[in-house]
């Protein structure tokens, strides 16, 4: 009889763009079970996943004390009955509520892994609040892991996690990237740049993600549109939920149609990088930076700021660019050398592949979870 390990997440996107590598590789040795706030639809859209059951039970993803006490009930339910040997948790929320549930339910193997801290970029006491959070959650656990070496040192740093009680699975990445189907296709980028209307030789500066401040959507808006006013070869294409609502903002910046396309969200990212020469990710707070690497895996560009995470995605000057976390003058900067240099695009596109292949497919990540799961459930 297999051993059962319960995987943990807020939302169905967790799992779809973080998961299903892993569980397919996990459900050869293990059954894998999924708890989520999943609607009919959602469980319908991965009952190919390979999971032995997908069970849902409601995890607000904003601060509700009443229902996450239900959550915590919920949950310590579940795993009463279902015995697991492991419960793993994926995000904030769902992280604190793994915890408590399975710490009440005496679940001997718990674990989280960390993939970016929403207090970076706070102040006061909502910091305070929710960086003591993540604190408990190290607390409740048995294991903890954290999806890069940059993040894991400033989670050390900040006092959340140790030496001894953290870990990274081999060079990070939550998930890795999928090679056959991020690379390179210049049949695709010819159909989408007459599609979208935009000639050749324009450099195609390509924002893909969430939406929101955080992520430096409005310092690439106020950079593109410096750089417009002196080069007209250029295009940005923002693709992405618009979670913070501010692509009104960015459109009234950039003010320029003709430069400047919002797709909105895709379920093919890997397709929409076609379009694209330069990747740019200039984030405040991340936690690895997933996209960044699918880029390269692209042969994009990159240009990305220096925030923890994002460290470990390039390597500077040689894959991609880094600035300033919220330097707009330096992010303007290397995107003015980028849009002038096709052959510098095509080197550190040719160097991160290289890069992506010898450190983050999606195969090498899903055999590190493998071996720490044989390792911890032996």
């Amino acid at each position: 009889m297999k051993k059962r390990i319960c995987f943990v997440v807020s939302s169905i996107l967790t799992t779809r763009f973080f998961l299903e590598h892993h569980i397919k590789v996990l459900a050869k040795e293990y059954d894998i079970y999924l708890v989520g706030n999943f609607s009919e639809e959602d469980k319908q859209s991965i009952k190919h996943f390979h999971l032995k059951e997908i069970k849902s039970i409601r995890i607000e993803r904003k601060i509700s004390i009443i229902k996450d006490i239900q959550s915590v009930i919920s949950l310590a339910n579940y795993i009463n009955i279902m015995q697991f040997e492991a419960v793993h948790s994926l995000a904030p929320k769902a992280g604190l509520v793994s915890a408590l549930a399975g710490k009440i339910s005496k679940t001997p193997n718990r674990i989280h892994i960390f993939t970016g801290q929403v207090w970076y970029t706070k102040t006061g006491v909502f910091r305070y609040l929710l960086k003591l959070f993540d604190k408990l959650i190290v607390t409740l656990n048995t294991e903890v892991l954290v999806d890069s070496n940059s993040q894991r040192d400033f989670l050390i740093k900040e006092g959340v996690v140790t030496k001894l009680n953290s870990s990274v699975l081999g060079k990070g990445s939550i998930s890795g990237v999928d090679t056959s189907r991020f690379f390179q296709n210049l049949t695709i980028r010819k159909q989408l740049r007459n599609e979208f209307k935009i000639d050749d030789e324009v450099i195609v500066f390509l924002f893909m993600g969430r939406i929101k401040k955080d992520k430096g959507i409005i310092d690439l808006a106020n950079s593109f549109k410096s750089l417009l006013a002196t080069n007209k070869k250029i295009f940005l294409l923002v693709v992405g939920y618009d979670e913070g609502n501010c692509i009104n903002d960015v459109s009234k910046i950039i003010a320029n149609k003709e430069h400047f396309m919002y797709y909105g969200g895709t379920t093919n990212p890997e397709r929409l990088m076609q379009a694209g020469d330069v990747f740019c990710l200039p984030s405040y707070r991340e936690g690895f930076g997933t996209s960044i690497i699918e880029a390269s895996s692209c042969k994009l560009g990159v240009i990305c700021s220096d925030t923890y995470g994002l460290r470990d995605t390039i390597i500077n000057n040689e894959t991609g660019l880094r600035h300033k976390v919220g330097d707009v003058i330096e992010l303007t900067e290397k995107m003015k050398l980028l849009a002038t240099d096709i052959n510098l695009i095509r080197t550190f596109g040719e160097k991160g592949l290289e890069y992506v292949t010898k450190n983050f497919t999606a195969n090498y990540v899903s055999n590190e979870w493998l071996k720490f799961y044989k390792n911890l459930l032996k």
